[in-house]
């Protein structure tokens, strides 16, 4: 490639055109370097102005820090309830706790890790069927979240 060319393909750019440095004498200079730097006297750490807290909150605008969607917390229904322990939860947090709960008693189908084989607990949930589809927890579960508005 001529340096037109080159000069063209790069606009200019000095550190695009200038030529590959080995990089095995390049780095055993740059170890030994930062190596020296450290071992000299310690520098002296200079001291953060402090910036008043009243000026810097002021030009922010405060953003309430609440949960939205499935983070939400909600009321849920007395069996789900019990499952989880609590009167309210998140969708995410139930579906966690759930997930929990099946990898613990081992209720995944080995062949077919898609169907997972409900226990006592998951079958109050579940309307009490036999093998839930993983894709149909969210669905199953949607029932046990009371709407508020």
């Amino acid at each position: 490639m001529s340096s037109s060319n080159v000069f063209r393909v790069f606009r200019g750019c000095r550190a695009l055109m200038a030529p590959a440095r080995s990089s095995s004498s390049t780095a055993g200079a740059a170890v030994s370097a930062s190596k020296a730097a450290t071992a000299a006297e310690p520098k002296p750490k200079a001291k953060a102005k402090a910036k008043p807290k009243a000026a810097a909150d002021s030009t922010k605008p405060k953003i309430p820090n609440r949960s939205l969607g499935i983070m939400k917390p909600t009321p849920i229904s007395p069996a789900l309830g019990s499952f989880l322990g609590a009167s309210e939860s998140s969708r995410a947090e139930a579906v966690k706790q759930i997930w929990a709960h099946i990898k613990l008693h081992n209720l995944q189908n080995p062949a077919n890790k898609r169907e997972i084989h409900c226990d006592d607990k998951l079958k109050a949930i579940f309307e009490g069927k036999e093998k839930v589809g993983f894709l149909e927890i969210g669905k199953l579960l949607s029932r046990h979240f009371v709407k508020t508005e």
